[in-house]
């Protein structure tokens, strides 16, 4: 890897967080005898409390589980404080492979190509594997950008060419623009972190006046779109998969959904022991209360 862009990304991992939120992830990572957790999200950008915290803890050894992340929610009070927290955990090694595009994933690299925190960290050597790591998301992220972005431009128009490719290969709905808002809210994060990816991926380019153009040979280009449309086509299922394990596995789940409906709804729903346990089975029952309530807030 490029001395430049891993010095770039090793400064951003070093970014200032809350002291609440290194606590909280400390507990995470010594619980789950994790090598590392990084932050992210909107509330790293505002360093607000509110909301949920969003947090990836990556553990020792091979991967266990075919469909990862798996993702949790916890609530945890702390100094008087409720801090909630939607919580990804799966291996640092498939975390490293998924970064540098070798596996089918087509959401780690993307999504970590934008800004993280390391807040939690075992040893120096999960430091070092982890900065490798974005590293890799970050030139996996800029070759596809080359591809898929115009014949020039500024280096924001091969961001949005990536971030709109991404969002079409993922199960999800989002607003129109919403890179433009990715952008613009890290927009410090993104400035020059364009060339130092091609660079470090061996695309050559130039730049004049704020002006791109990457040198991308008419073969090098086919096989980096052909690497993307194999993966685009499993990106839909693959998020549906992975909802549909959520709905077994995802710890807290009763928790979240009970916040979720009380910040949205004003509404509170008890969490009981077989909500907590059993939160497919007990739905209807939570369904016909919610129905109640919002009869009597009429």
């Amino acid at each position: 890897m490029k001395p430049a862009l891993s010095q770039r990304i090793a400064s951003a991992l070093d970014r200032p967080v809350r002291d609440e939120v290194a606590a909280y992830a400390r507990q995470l990572g010594e619980e789950a005898g994790a090598l590392a957790v990084l932050f992210y999200g909107s509330n790293l950008r505002t360093g607000s409390l509110e909301g949920v915290l969003d947090f990836y803890v990556l553990l020792p050894g091979p991967q266990r589980e075919r469909v990862w992340p798996r993702v949790g929610y916890r609530e945890w009070d702390h100094a008087g404080e409720c801090l909630r927290a939607k919580i990804a955990t799966m291996s640092l090694a498939q975390f490293a492979r998924a970064a540098e595009g070798q596996s089918r994933d087509t959401t780690i690299w993307a999504r970590f190509v934008q800004p993280s925190a390391l807040v939690w960290v075992a040893d120096d050597a999960a430091r070092t594997a982890v900065l490798a790591a974005l590293a890799s998301a970050a030139v996996t992220a800029g070759r596809l950008a080359a591809a898929v972005g115009p014949e020039s431009g500024p280096a924001e128009e091969y961001w949005r060419a990536l971030f709109r490719a991404t969002y079409r290969a993922e199960f999800r709905v989002e607003k129109p623009g919403r890179e433009d808002s990715i952008l613009d809210v890290n927009a410090a994060h993104f400035d020059g972190l364009l060339p130092l990816a091609w660079e470090a991926a061996g695309i050559g380019f130039t730049r004049e006046n704020g002006v791109l153009r990457p040198s991308l040979p008419a073969s090098q280009r086919r096989r980096i779109l052909g690497w993307w449309r194999r993966r685009a086509r499993l990106g839909k299922p693959l998020n549906l998969l992975r909802l549909a394990k959520a709905t077994t596995t995802f710890d807290g789940a009763a928790d979240y959904a009970a916040w979720k409906l009380q910040r949205h709804t004003g509404i509170a729903l008890e969490v009981t022991p077989f909500r907590a346990k059993y939160p497919l089975l007990a739905a209807p029952g939570a369904l016909v209360e919610l129905w109640r309530k919002r009869r009597a807030q009429r």
